[in-house]
């Protein structure tokens, strides 16, 4: 594809196809005598991760250092820019009924209390920080901060409704030791949700799990189903992923 149906396909001026080439980021596979630049399926495909990254807020000379890295992988990349985005999407869901109701509560027809008026802001790190970190180094994340949102209204409360029941159930068995039945059939049921949103590998399941007690926002959310929830459901999570390795 020539750099104008390029652009036009994606919703993106030339000028900044330009850029891109010119900066080394996305150099196109083939360049003709005359000077057009012909974008190859392999370079559409770049281009896709390159706009994942920019929409999640990391600037350009980052993106540059993380698809150029030799550790890059596509398909690693792209389960961090799903969850980041159902993170994204959970806050911006937060933040617009924390707007529908300041509206009410200026008409006076609800009284929000203070802390109700900062429901949706959060201002700490990225919970999937450490695993770009870890996956991407330090330099790649320093500055960071799928579209799912095709999701219905019902779907989504469906899908709220799933993942809450899940987390309830792996409460009231949270005091049973990681390895028993019902601890493995319970955290099951938590892997095969996650692999229907996506596809999560034994190995990213298990670092989640880590993740869940690493990181001390995650903690916190999960513990409020139950007192060392987090706890539980990241041994479990590496029993179920060491038990499952071929």
């Amino acid at each position: 594809m020539k750099v104008k149906e390029v652009a036009d396909l994606v919703g993106i001026s030339v000028r900044t196809l330009h850029h891109y080439d010119e900066i080394g980021l996305l150099i196109p596979e083939e360049t003709t005598e005359s000077g057009y630049r012909i974008y190859s399926d392999r370079d559409l495909e770049t281009l896709q991760q390159i706009l994942f990254f920019k929409e999640l807020g990391f600037p350009l000379k980052k993106i540059k250092e993380i698809i150029d890295s030799p550790t890059f992988d596509r398909q690693e990349a792209l389960e961090m820019h799903r969850n980041m985005l159902w993170e994204k999407r959970n806050r911006l869901d937060q933040m617009l009924a924390t707007v529908d109701k300041t509206i009410l509560d200026m008409k006076g027809e609800i009284k929000m209390s203070n802390k109700e008026k900062f429901e949706g802001f959060d201002f700490s790190h990225n919970p999937y920080e450490q695993e770009a970190r870890e996956r991407w180094g330090d330099k790649a994340v320093d500055e960071s901060n799928a579209e799912i949102n095709s999701m219905s209204q019902d779907e989504k409360k469906a899908f709220e409704d799933e993942f809450n029941a899940i987390y309830r159930d792996l409460a009231v068995i949270r005091h049973e030791a990681p390895e028993s039945d019902a601890a493995q059939a319970g955290i099951e049921k938590w892997y095969h949700f996650l692999n229907r949103m996506g596809s999560y590998s034994l190995d990213a399941f298990k670092g989640l799990g880590q993740m869940y007690v690493d990181d001390e926002r995650f903690t916190k959310n999960i513990d409020r189903f139950g007192d060392g929830l987090a706890v539980f459901m990241r041994d479990a999570m590496a029993v179920y992923a060491d038990r499952h390795q071929k």
